[in-house]
């Protein structure tokens, strides 16, 4: 599976191990945008990002990268964050997951965080799944 997480380990090893996950997941386009764009202030977020939600989170050796992704969508329906639903529907479609699987997973979601959430995130997620050629 994955990493475990050494105590030891230092932040500039989590950021190498989080900048891979984070590059096989949203892909390098959307990294490298992210990265370039970010000036010294947004960098600060950007060092938080990739070490402790990428190399540390993302990063154990637990649970698989499809099932961290239907976790996130998940999470991300119930905080009604939109934007990052978009970019993480794109990685769960990266981490294998098929779109019956995301709709599912939605679907679960709708039943735990209500209607508008649901209705919220299946219009993103339809967005984005119609940009990538998967849906009509």
């Amino acid at each position: 599976m994955g990493h475990r997480h050494d105590p030891e380990e230092t932040l500039g090893q989590l950021f190498e191990r989080g900048l891979k996950l984070r590059r096989e997941v949203l892909g390098n386009e959307y990294v490298d945008s992210s990265l370039n764009n970010a000036n010294d202030f947004m960098m600060a977020l950007q060092h938080i990002a990739t070490e402790w939600g990428w190399g540390y989170a993302w990063g154990r050796g637990t649970l698989d990268k499809k099932t961290r992704s239907m976790v996130n969508l998940g999470m991300l329906t119930a905080l009604g964050r939109l934007t990052e639903l978009r970019l993480h529907v794109r990685g769960a479609i990266n981490n294998g997951l098929t779109v019956e699987e995301i709709k599912e997973v939605l679907l679960h979601a709708t039943v735990y965080c209500g209607i508008p959430a649901g209705l919220d995130a299946f219009k993103a997620a339809n967005e984005t799944l119609k940009d990538m050629g998967k849906v009509k």
